[in-house]
């Protein structure tokens, strides 16, 4: 079942006119998803790749099409908003891919959200796959930026605050013959909708995730609480890994939310929270492979 979306979820696209979201709208129909409205203010009525109606709000686009996830391409300056809007209009998840959104925009929607029914995943995160049953996963639902060809239909779970990391373990997944359930990139910003604990709950509810790769990063304190939890309540074997690790204390590195302040969120006590709990932790991203294979006995 995997966990998020599944192959017949419905999605619209805000943002799909715009240069960004235009292609990674056309790549995820490419690959199978179900894209059934796009929303762009003031373009209501347009068709996008002659098969996709645009509309000019969440509220019309989920009425029309029955859609329940939005994938989210708007500018920084409106994402706030946007976000807002998706949850106004009752959707079940809102991806939120852009990157740069102000820290006090994302305090407004996580007040906003407060009470709702609404999912957000991100934001400036890739965005989710659980891929499908097709020739090279096709057939699956691709949400965001994630190159859908890396993907393969199986039984692990990933979920990770980094992008490129994601993708570097989903091909190694991949390379291994063993497959994604769903992989969940949840971004790295430091107020974001959804955290390491909560995909990794979900995963293992999940009967068709059988393992897991954790994937975080210096800053904060979400991975050794989600590392806290496994060692109590999961029952699925776990792989890790911890980037930043030579990032010098108060330097921020790549994500808003990757810094080291106070002695708290280092690359050391995270790695420590995570062998503590049993999780395997690969040193390097090129062993985060061999790491799960470990962990899996």
């Amino acid at each position: 079942m995997a966990i998020l979306v599944e192959e017949d979820t419905k999605i619209l696209i805000q943002g799909i006119t715009g240069g960004f979201g235009g292609r990674h709208a056309q790549l995820s129909l490419d690959y199978g998803t179900q894209v059934v409205a796009g929303v762009t203010p003031g373009k209501g009525g347009q068709m996008f790749a002659d098969q996709v109606p645009i509309f000019d709000t969440v509220e019309e686009a989920v009425a029309e099409t029955g859609a329940t996830v939005s994938a989210l391409f708007v500018p920084p300056p409106f994402a706030g908003d946007a976000i807002l809007e998706g949850v106004d209009a009752g959707l079940d998840l809102v991806c939120a891919i852009t990157e740069g959104i102000p820290v006090t925009d994302m305090m407004k929607v996580k007040a906003g959200m407060q009470g709702k029914k609404t999912r957000l995943i991100g934001p400036n995160c890739p965005g989710i796959v659980t891929p499908g049953t097709g020739e090279n996963s096709h057939g699956g639902c691709r949400i965001g930026i994630a190159p859908g060809y890396i993907h393969k239909k199986g039984s692990i779970g990933v979920v990770s605050r980094s992008g490129t990391l994601t993708y570097e373990a989903v091909w190694q997944v991949t390379s291994m013959g063993l497959g994604q359930s769903t992989c969940v990139g949840i971004g790295g910003d430091p107020i974001n909708g959804t955290s390491h604990l909560d995909v990794l709950k979900m995963f293992n509810d999940d009967p068709e995730t059988e393992a897991i790769i954790m994937i975080g990063e210096i800053g904060g304190s979400a991975e050794e609480e989600a590392a806290a939890w496994a060692k109590e309540n999961c029952d699925k074997p776990i792989a890790g890994f911890i980037a930043g690790a030579t990032a010098p204390p108060g330097r921020r590195m790549g994500h808003a939310g990757a810094i080291v302040s106070g002695g708290m969120g280092t690359a050391e006590a995270k790695k420590a929270a995570m062998a503590d709990a049993g999780i395997v932790v690969a040193e390097t991203p090129s062993e985060m492979g061999a790491a799960l294979k470990k962990a899996m006995g």
